[in-house]
């Protein structure tokens, strides 16, 4: 497979996609099995993604590759529906294999599959059908000219988050909450630990990081639930990269600020800029926001750059394209951190570009 970098990508791209309101699926009158309105006009090219069990409206990744894929639309004067643009909900990984063969036969000319637990279904769809192209987010899929794989380096802009949060922290314990295991949420961990770590040896802080995973993308109970025993720890701060889970750690925090319980908590956003999420009033009725920052993932960039490509028939069929700091692939929200905590991120992520830091993927690899 050929590996190449996007450079400049950037998240330019990403911000005009988060501008556009995520829209609802099911089927309604006029509209074929994938929610969209098959009336649409003529096109030169569509595209549809499949969503993991988060939805397009879990507020992260695949809310991020749905608008990404509105942007295209706009962009193209293109339509919702089988002759333009759509999507197709997963609400159990079981309906990853239908919803893939769906999208084919309605005849879709680029078929994305958002997220690394679609990838051996991605895999198996591309091996039936070689005149139709796919596109994997988040994982690699090596060996076939009708399949593009795209990957960021989120441990990169997790790095930056554990710099932010150790700048930030009060209790000197912060949090790290994960969906499923794998490499994907492997890089977010690591390269968060590893930013909290180096940060605390620069400030001559011990800083404590709690870790969990609720095995899960789309249960927010869980995340409420691991978030109340972390903050109850002691925790000030948890980073959450799991997807609709990520719900619950923010409704915890909002109901730990509301109540005035304890002294503030915060979230760290993944994925998209998550603002919203954290706006809350304080016991005496003033505004509030408790989510510090959030790290950006440009996975609606992605998707829309790889539908132009596709759609001026450049289709990158057989690459692995990555995308980091450098290219602007992720990066950081300015949030409410500190004007020390931002220069002290702005630093770390000149030195990862430069390659002064190199920012670990695997837990096991972080150095303490």
């Amino acid at each position: 497979m050929k590996k190449a970098k996007l450079f400049g990508f950037g998240l330019t791209a990403l911000a005009l996609t988060v501008a556009l309101a995520a829209c609802g699926g099911g089927k309604k009158d006029g509209t074929d099995s994938t929610g969209g309105n098959s009336a649409g006009g003529d096109a030169d090219h569509s595209v549809v993604i499949v969503t993991d069990i988060g939805g397009v409206d879990d507020r992260s990744f695949n809310q991020s590759a749905w608008e990404g894929l509105q942007a295209w639309g706009k962009e193209h004067d293109l339509k919702k529906g089988a002759d333009g643009f759509d999507y197709i909900q997963s609400n159990d990984a079981s309906e990853y294999v239908t919803n893939i063969d769906t999208a084919v036969s309605n005849g879709f000319k680029t078929v994305f599959g958002i997220g690394y637990l679609l990838a051996d279904s991605i895999s198996t769809a591309a091996d039936a059908n070689p005149d139709t192209q796919f596109g994997i987010i988040d994982s690699v899929i090596e060996g076939k000219d009708n399949v593009v794989s795209a990957t960021f380096k989120d441990q990169e802009a997790s790095y930056l988050a554990g710099v932010a949060a150790a700048h930030t922290t009060k209790t000197n314990t912060v949090g790290f909450i994960g969906g499923e295991e794998g490499a994907v949420i492997d890089r977010f961990e690591a390269g968060f630990h590893q930013g909290v770590i180096d940060t605390a040896k620069e400030l001559n802080k011990d800083i404590k990081v709690e870790i969990e995973y609720a095995a899960s993308f789309g249960d927010p109970a869980k995340g409420k639930a691991l978030a109340a025993s972390m903050y109850q720890k002691g925790a000030d701060i948890i980073f959450h990269a799991s997807g609709g889970t990520g719900q619950g750690v923010f409704q915890e925090a909002k109901d730990l600020n509301e109540t005035g319980s304890k002294d503030k908590v915060w979230v760290i956003g993944v994925d998209s800029d998550q603002d919203k999420e954290g706006k809350y009033k304080t016991k005496d009725g003033k505004e509030d926001n408790f989510t510090l920052t959030s790290t950006l993932k440009g996975v609606g960039a992605a998707v829309q750059d790889i539908s132009n490509r596709a759609l001026e028939d450049k289709f990158p069929g057989g690459e692995h394209l990555v995308y980091g700091l450098k290219d602007g692939g992720v990066d950081l929200t300015k949030g409410y951190l500190s004007d020390e905590a931002q220069k002290a991120v702005d630093k770390a992520k000149e030195e990862i570009i430069d390659e002064k830091i190199t920012v670990p993927e695997v837990p096991k690899d972080v150095k303490e």
